[in-house]
């Protein structure tokens, strides 16, 4: 299971950083999740398809990151709990780095919690715990 969820984090970090620079391909970033998910932040919890609304929804956010001077997102680290032999929660913690005008890069480090599932080899996000991106977004100055 590991190197599937290994593999996974590292086409979403390429998939996620291709986007920031415009090159979206949002059929290769809905292939990274299960047929259907379910997130959970401060904001609440929610549940959604893996459909054209999921694409959608994620075209218009990494635009948003784009606006806001996202310019990466790198993987620090990837740690995995097992569940069972199929299913994992993977701890990523990230840094995002943003471009400020007339200042220094900002940098962010934050983690988001996965739940994968593994089936035939390949691994998918069924599901994600994060932070309130908000409120860390504001305490930089990034919003």
């Amino acid at each position: 299971m590991e190197p599937a969820v290994r593999k996974l984090f590292e086409r979403y970090e390429r998939f996620f950083n291709q986007s920031l620079h415009g090159v979206v391909n949002m059929d290769e970033m809905a292939s990274l999740y299960a047929s259907a998910f379910v997130a959970a932040s401060p904001a609440g919890v929610m549940a959604g398809k893996n459909d054209d609304q999921l694409k959608q929804a994620m075209a218009q956010g990494y635009a948003r990151y784009r606006a806001m001077g996202t310019k990466e997102m790198r993987i620090r680290d990837v740690r995995i709990s097992p569940v069972d032999e199929l299913h994992c929660m993977a701890h990523v913690a990230w840094t995002a780095v943003y471009a400020r005008k007339d200042q220094p890069d900002t940098i962010i480090d934050f983690d988001v919690h996965y739940l994968v599932q593994t089936r035939d080899g390949a691994a998918k996000v069924f599901g994600w715990m994060s932070g309130d991106e908000q409120a860390l977004l504001k305490k930089h100055g990034i919003v």
